[in-house]
């Protein structure tokens, strides 16, 4: 495992869940959500996004590789995000969720890596890892909430990066954290989002001081936190977030990029 460097990996956030990166030579883009804002009507709770996202697909340029936690929620995949997967050759996600989007989207169970070609030879390898869309047991809360993926992506000569998606599981960062902790890198989705329909309340992806527990489980050199701002649902933001990693003497994980933009 190589040591986090600075100059390797840089995360972009754009607002809600979605964050860009370059590694090992391929641009990954996190959960896409780029319409403006207003609200998405749904089954569940209406979803109101209260600001538009730090840039459009057209100036983000080509990307090679999305990450998409899932695909049933407007805070995940809005409108504007679901018609760029046209362009993009591969989509990584939920089995489920490959069945109902089609096209160059492939599902990616607990474990199971698949190896991407990287431009400059080698590869990248990109594993699903677990995540539980809200508090409880996985059995659960699925059948509320839906079936949900994070990601691991590893690579000879490069850092280790952790992109958890809509998880409020602190088992599943353990289970993760056992097979490939210490990480270099960790863009964890927070905010605390809760309806006082679901789960009496509770937060459904990680509080901040879950994210801060999180990050120290899983020995993360560098935290970029997402999913936390551009959401009315979302409960704690970017102060709750400093405060949580500070009181547990974890400040200085915090990418410093993400702390500047404040």
């Amino acid at each position: 495992m190589s040591p986090y460097d600075a100059e390797q990996i840089q995360v972009r956030t754009l607002g809600g869940p979605t964050a860009f990166f370059e590694y090992g030579g391929l641009r990954f883009l996190t959960d896409p959500t780029f319409d403006g804002p207003g609200d998405h009507p749904s089954a569940g709770p209406t979803l109101t996004k209260t600001a538009p996202a730090g840039a459009t697909p057209a100036e983000l340029g080509p990307v090679d590789v999305v990450l998409l936690s899932h695909d049933e929620h407007a805070d995940n995949l809005d409108t504007s995000g679901r018609a760029m997967l046209a362009d993009v050759p591969l989509t990584l996600t939920t089995p489920g969720g490959a069945q109902r989007l089609g096209g160059t989207a492939r599902g990616l169970a607990d474990w199971e890596p698949v190896d991407l070609n990287r431009p400059d030879g080698g590869t990248v390898t990109v594993t699903g890892v677990p995540a539980v869309h809200g508090p409880g047991l996985r059995e659960e809360v699925e059948p509320v909430t839906g079936q949900v993926v994070g990601f691991v992506l590893t690579g000879d000569g490069l850092p280790t990066v952790y992109v958890s998606g809509d998880n409020a599981s602190l088992d599943a960062v353990k289970e993760i954290a056992g097979r490939f902790a210490p990480l270099d890198v960790a863009v964890l989705f927070a905010g605390a989002p809760r309806f006082p329909m679901l789960f009496d309340g509770g937060p459904i992806v990680l509080d901040s001081a879950q994210a801060a527990e999180a990050a120290r489980i899983l020995g993360a050199r560098r935290v970029v936190p997402v999913h936390h701002d551009g959401w009315a649902h979302f409960t704690e933001g970017r102060d709750e977030l400093e405060a949580a990693f500070t009181a547990a003497g974890l400040a200085d994980r915090l990418d410093e990029n993400w702390v500047q933009r404040a």
